[in-house]
């Protein structure tokens, strides 16, 4: 009798731990379905990113996920699989940012299942291969070395500040590591890091467009094949805390022309309440290559200085190669951050102030009804163009699960922002935008030039070669005198070869 009531126990309880793994099951695969769409989309999240690179190793979870997607399987050589995509016209990709690792891909149905077989191939039996882990690590070095130090500036300076900000912390370096931590890494951590982390309990499959249930059911199955594995955890941090401006410096000594990023963190996540009344500040101050936003106004049409000038409440890496937010860069962690995009080198300083100025005069005074009412009809459309595809609108789904929304934020994001009033918004942006304890990063020639003027508050002065109109020069008046108050202690200057070093 004992037997058969232990054995009714047991069975009990088998029951509810396998209903319990099909609920996590199901939590960790989101779907997309599209009657209509002649693609299938593949996003396959991993709950791990950049962050969790080990100290010394930093640059091993993107080396990763290159070699995954740019290297060889087990049975098929990275030339053979190349080969076997093309007649598919169809890739598959990797993204890795600081807790998300992305393998994706689009297909047209009719290539469905090749393609698929191949996506399965490169994430459950990577071939891990010497020449591809040598072919991958020079490349890395060499975007380093030489792409990000002196092709870009303005990407230059975007990174550099990043790091400034999150100094010893998990998100305190680029994504692809460092010059001597990628030195380090050998294909034995590659194997490692993937062993341990790219298991089942870090995976959300996302799945979207012209597929029908039973290949959904397919790709669950087929995915069980990894090991079941432990969940990710990133140890709680705070960035490190600072007062006043602080500056870096970044020499370049054949720069024609000074790129600038500022911002400091901001404890605001999407989703959260005050998240939309602060997007739609930010859309109004600075929203990204939109020619109506404020900044772009001062900056680039009233004074020509250069192409374009942002403001940024969530990460949005790659900002001059695209128009809208990418999606699957979700972080715990954001910042407040002002891109200005490169000024000839003198004027450098005035665009510096001309922005802290803005933002000090947005802080004070907040948002008109007219502002207000502008920009909340304007963003509750523009948010229409951030997710044209399905590929677009599964990466958003994935990012609702990773920060937890309950709904979707693309239906959700219009809803929210025709609700606000412009109390509400200027609550917010008291609450999450100050001019005071900012860090910088200048990317320019003169930097020894540049650190006097800020830490002895000099005046910077422009000059056109086009005549301005007369209330403009009016405001360069105060824009070139707009106070800084620098401590010389807070102002470090580095040779641009010696970044991410």
């Amino acid at each position: 009798m004992k037997v058969k009531r232990y054995f009714l126990i047991f069975v009990v309880l088998f029951g509810i731990l396998f209903t319990q793994c099909q609920q996590s099951e199901r939590k960790n695969m989101v779907l997309l379905p599209v009657k209509d769409d002649p693609t299938v989309s593949f996003r396959l999240v991993f709950k791990v990113g950049s962050a969790f690179d080990p100290k010394g190793k930093e640059g091993l979870a993107a080396l990763t996920a290159t070699l995954l997607t740019n290297g060889g399987t087990k049975k098929h050589s990275y030339e053979e699989i190349l080969r076997m995509l093309y007649p598919m016209a169809a890739s598959v990709s990797s993204q890795v940012d600081k807790e998300m690792t992305v393998i994706y891909g689009r297909v047209h149905k009719d290539n469905l299942n090749a393609f698929y077989e191949i996506l399965k191939e490169i994430v459950l039996t990577p071939g891990f291969r010497e020449e591809d882990f040598t072919r991958i690590k020079s490349n890395y070095l060499n975007y380093i070395q030489n792409t990000l130090r002196y092709s870009s500036d303005e990407e230059l300076g975007k990174a550099a500040l990043y790091e400034f900000i999150f100094k010893d912390t998990p998100y305190g370096h680029l994504n692809q590591g460092h010059v001597s931590s990628l030195k380090k890494i050998t294909i034995d951590d590659i194997k490692a890091f993937y062993q341990k982390y790219f298991t089942r309990a870090n995976l959300v499959i996302g799945l979207g467009g012209g597929y029908d249930d039973s290949f959904a059911d397919l790709v669950r199955r087929d995915f069980r094949q990894l090991p079941q594995g432990v969940p990710a955890r990133l140890p709680e941090f705070e960035p490190p805390a600072f007062q006043g401006l602080n500056i870096l410096i970044v020499e370049k000594p054949r720069a024609n022309a000074t790129a600038i990023s500022f911002g400091y963190p901001i404890k605001l996540l999407r989703g959260q309440p005050d998240f939309y009344a602060m997007a739609l500040a930010n859309s109004w101050f600075g929203e990204h290559r939109n020619s109506s936003s404020h900044l772009y106004q001062v900056i680039r049409e009233a004074r020509g200085l250069n192409y374009g000038d942002y403001s940024y409440i969530e990460h949005f890496p790659n900002g001059g190669r695209r128009q809208f937010p990418p999606p699957n860069v979700a972080r715990r962690h954001q910042i407040f951050e002002v891109w200005i995009r490169p000024v000839p080198k003198e004027a450098g300083l005035f665009a510096f102030r001309a922005a802290l100025r803005e933002l000090n005069l947005l802080v004070s005074n907040g948002l008109s009804e007219q502002q207000f009412n502008l920009t909340r009809e304007f963003l509750s459309n523009y948010i229409l163009h951030y997710a044209p595809t399905t590929m677009m609108k599964l990466g958003y789904a994935l990012d609702d699960n990773f920060y937890g929304i309950d709904g979707h934020f693309l239906e959700l994001f219009p809803q929210k922002i025709k609700a606000l009033t412009k109390e509400q918004v200027n609550r917010t942006i008291k609450t999450y935008l100050q001019d005071r304890n900012i860090k910088v990063v200048f990317v320019t020639s003169n930097a020894r030039k540049l650190k006097d003027m800020l830490i002895n508050n000099k005046p910077s002065p422009i000059k056109y070669k086009t005549p301005k109109p007369q209330s403009v020069l009016e405001e360069d008046k105060a824009i070139s005198a707009y106070p800084l108050t620098v401590d010389p202690e807070k102002v470090t200057i580095v040779p641009v070869e010696k970044l991410f070093e």
